[in-house]
């Protein structure tokens, strides 16, 4: 394994500020925050969430998860162009 490789996850994770400009490295920390879901989480713990909640919760993170799963299938899927027609079941 090379130097680089290894540090990989911390470069990634690395704001550069340039010109002591700290709101554009602070935008820029958020949105990398955002991407990862750890605003999330931090949200989460932020006040006790009743079991009821947290199994109502959990299991629409999981169908909203299995949706966007299949829609986009169904997209790759009609996107495909090597396909003899790619508008199946249409005239």
């Amino acid at each position: 394994m090379g130097v680089g490789s290894r540090h990989v996850q911390f470069v990634a994770r690395t704001v550069l500020v340039k010109k002591n400009n700290v709101e554009e490295g602070m935008r820029v920390l958020n949105r990398l925050m955002g991407r990862e879901g750890l605003l999330d989480r931090y949200r989460l713990t932020r006040r006790y969430e009743k079991p009821t909640q947290m199994r109502r919760r959990v299991n629409f993170e999981k169908a909203k998860a299995i949706y966007n799963e299949d829609m986009d299938r169904k997209i790759t899927l009609v996107m495909r162009m090597n396909r003899l027609n790619p508008w199946v079941g249409s005239a």
